[in-house]
């Protein structure tokens, strides 16, 4: 019997209307453990190549891993993969909450979508039993508005829903998928891409918890949690004030993006920080009871980082239900476009979650709009008479609303993203990207960690902050006792220069990617586990995968499945056409950074990235054009996704 997981993947024809269950054997599991591996495995398969994002024939995905489900903290996370409509490479995007273990106890691992319903339909995923519903009456609502509406048809509090809100409706290209209302699959465009097969949502729910192979094992595993907690200042701080801790840091280290990544320190910092957010706008901040109301959490897990707000009075009013601004929107809403006032961008960031669209995206393609306002590649004849000044956050959020509508001259622009408005305006608004693969950058300054850099340029779907270890965990004068435990069973030991560049930085951005794709695919929290400062290191993951499946799994395997992950996805890309030639950084990164703090005056060099990019396609086992060798694809046991290396 399986340990840890069903054993069965459900197959959706909506064209046909058709539902097929599979039931792959152990193997296969063992493999690619779930997520974008397993994933990537059937869109490879089942997609035909140079499929247009937005056609029936395009493959969208939806995948736990095998620990998905399993009563310790981070485990809840699911993948859903497709083609983007953004870049037309892969598309990925990983979301949290309960949506991924009700996805698990409902009886299924994963859903392999195709076709396109002829009229608007959700399904429905119950103890084992699968079926598609009429939608046509959800579309046009806010995700609020769905999650009620069909909580109160089915008659239960605690379904759980994925779904796609009406910005996707709209063909806002970079729309995410929305779980309880505040939980975002974002990034990539895959809201778009499911609202294209007229699928509304998936809803699910279950009692079928996967048996475990040693449940004693895990339950040891998860008393070290709050023991580790308390020793871990990362965690605890997290914890406490959210991912929102990190601005203020970011600021005083001149990383945080500033002014559409024109500087690297914001004055209007302190007031977006975690403690300001704490102190004023979480629930229950005003009777000091926080902890226990305005700190939100996934399934089984203790951290508790997730942020929800609550704003009754005043220009900016605002609905717990849709939650609290993480740190990047903080940052791509508030320092980005120049704005310190922290009621309003906890208003973009409920407007992002009811109408379902990415806030990194979203905010980084209306900072760009900015800079082009301020530099005068478009006027207010572009703009409708809008001040597009950065610092205007009345300008921010009406640029934002014609967005998620797609209305009105900027936002039937802007929803398209910053790379498709630099083509459209010209007069050298690309200048102002700061895109890779069409995808805008999130606010994690390469220029002051270098091999994130190179992380940016090749990662398979544009630049993303998640998919690597960041330099400062493994960098001389920041690195910790407890970063280098974690980090030596992987073989890196070595701390490294600050800015640094050279061969031992690109080998560990490398391997810490190894280990993030594989707990893609795994499906870890990598606010909980990972390969330096969180909760649990590589040796816990080890520990927790053996305790769930009861495979005797080492810290290479797992970064084998990570590099499977990194192949199949360069594989499908090269099948799409992409080279080097799309493993390109945007040329602000090699513009010297302005304003004020460490980093002003400092830029990437154009020829240390490229001998990075050498080092890695090497490490990899790529061409020098960064295409995955057969002999490579063999070594990882993926000898057949060597037949789609070309259209």
């Amino acid at each position: 019997m399986p340990y840890g997981y069903n054993g069965i993947i459900l197959h959706v024809d909506l064209t046909r209307g058709k539902l097929e269950v599979e039931t792959p054997p152990e193997a296969f599991y063992r493999k690619y453990l779930g997520g974008s591996a397993m994933g990537l495995h059937y869109i490879l398969h089942e997609m035909p190549a140079r499929t247009d994002a937005l056609s029936p024939d395009n493959v969208l995905t939806i995948m736990t891993g095998v620990t998905t489900g399993a009563a310790i903290s981070g485990q809840s996370r699911v993948n859903v993969n497709a083609k983007s409509p953004v870049s037309g490479a892969i598309g990925d995007s990983q979301g949290g909450g309960f949506f991924p273990a009700e996805l698990k106890f409902s009886g299924f691992d994963g859903i392999v979508i195709k076709g396109k319903s002829p009229k608007p339909v959700y399904l429905l995923l119950k103890d084992g039993k699968a079926e598609l519903r009429n939608a046509a009456y959800l579309m046009g609502k806010v995700t609020g508005e769905v999650d009620s509406i069909l909580k109160k048809e089915l008659g239960d509090e605690k379904i759980e829903i994925l779904q796609h809100g009406p910005a996707a409706e709209k063909g806002v290209l970079f729309s995410s998928l929305v779980s309880m209302c505040n939980r975002n699959n974002g990034r990539t465009g895959m809201g778009l891409v499911m609202a294209s097969k007229n699928l509304k949502a998936v809803v699910v729910r279950g009692s079928k918890k996967p048996e475990l192979a040693d449940a004693k094992a895990l339950t040891a595993l998860n008393r070290t949690g709050p023991v580790l907690i308390k020793e871990n200042a990362d965690v605890d701080g997290l914890g406490k004030y959210g991912t929102a801790s990190v601005v203020v840091p970011q600021h005083s280290f001149g990383s945080l993006p500033t002014r559409n990544y024109n500087e690297g320190q914001f004055e209007g910092a302190e007031a977006l920080g975690g403690e300001t957010l704490y102190n004023t706008l979480l629930v229950g901040a005003a009777e000091g009871k926080q902890d226990s109301k305005g700190r939100d959490t996934c399934y089984a897990c203790i951290v508790r980082c997730k942020r929800v707000v609550e704003i009754k009075e005043g220009t900016y009013k605002v609905d717990p239900l849709y939650g609290g601004p993480e740190y990047e929107t903080l940052a791509t809403m508030g320092s980005y476009c120049g704005v310190g006032d922290l009621a309003a961008v906890c208003k973009a960031n409920e407007i992002c979650n009811q109408y379902g669209v990415d806030t990194i995206s979203c905010g980084a393609t209306i900072a760009f709009a900015m800079e082009c306002y301020e530099k005068g590649i478009i006027t207010k004849e572009q703009t409708g008479g809008l001040e597009l000044k950065f610092g205007n956050a009345e300008a921010l959020l009406e640029t934002l609303k014609q967005i998620v509508t797609n209305t009105g001259p900027l936002g039937k622009v802007l929803s398209q993203g910053s790379a498709r408005a630099a083509k459209a305006w010209g007069k050298g608004a690309e200048e102002c990207l700061v895109t890779v693969k069409n995808l805008e950058a999130p606010a994690h300054m390469p220029q002051a960690k270098r091999s994130l850099a190179l992380i940016y340029a090749v990662n398979p779907f544009g630049a993303d902050h998640q998919s690597s270890e960041h330099d400062w965990m493994y960098e001389e004068g920041i690195a910790s006792d407890l970063y280098m435990q974690h980090l030596a069973p992987m073989g890196l030991t070595e701390k490294q220069a600050p800015m640094s560049l050279g061969f031992e930085k690109v080998r560990f951005a490398y391997l810490t990617e190894c280990f993030y794709s594989m707990m893609d695919s795994l499906e870890l929290c990598q606010f909980v586990w990972g390969p330096a400062w969180c909760l649990y290191g590589p040796v816990e993951t080890v520990e927790l995968v053996h305790s769930v499946t009861g495979w005797d799994f080492s810290v290479d395997e797992l970064l084998t499945v990570g590099a499977r992950r990194l192949n199949l996805m360069r594989t499908f890309n090269a099948r799409e056409g992409f080279t080097r030639k799309d493993d390109r950084l945007p040329k602000k990164f090699f513009k010297v950074l302005t304003g004020a703090g460490p980093t002003a005056g400092i830029a990437l060099d154009i020829e240390e990235v490229e001998a990075a990019l050498d080092q890695y396609y090497e490490l990899a086992g790529w061409t020098n054009d960064g295409i995955p060798t057969a002999a490579t694809l063999k070594k990882l046991n993926l000898e057949w996704a060597a037949n789609y290396l070309q259209a």
